[in-house]
């Protein structure tokens, strides 16, 4: 019997409703590295070379970002933000 590696972030991200609560709910933990992990999830759930790509960034830069090797620059944020086709909604 073969066994298989289970992400359960492929079941609870299946559409863009639950990206946007789940990156939501990473968005308001104190700490902002939270919101990075959770960035990292969406892109590797919709494939880092694909993201990077789409964002002009280089994959491997990702890669580190993601692993805490290396802190993102808001412009980073914003690039994978948008080639996610994800927007950030400010609310009083």
């Amino acid at each position: 019997m073969k066994l298989e590696t289970y992400n359960p972030l492929d079941d609870l991200l299946q559409s863009p409703q639950d990206v946007a609560e789940y990156l939501q709910a990473a968005y308001q933990d104190d700490d902002p590295k939270v919101f990075v992990v959770a960035l990292g999830h969406v892109v590797r759930k919709h494939g880092v070379s694909e993201v990077a790509r789409r964002a002009q960034l280089n994959r491997e830069s990702l890669y580190k970002l993601f692993n805490g090797k290396a802190q993102p620059r808001w412009d980073t944020i914003q690039k994978l933000l948008k080639a996610l086709n994800i927007r950030i909604k400010i609310a009083a």
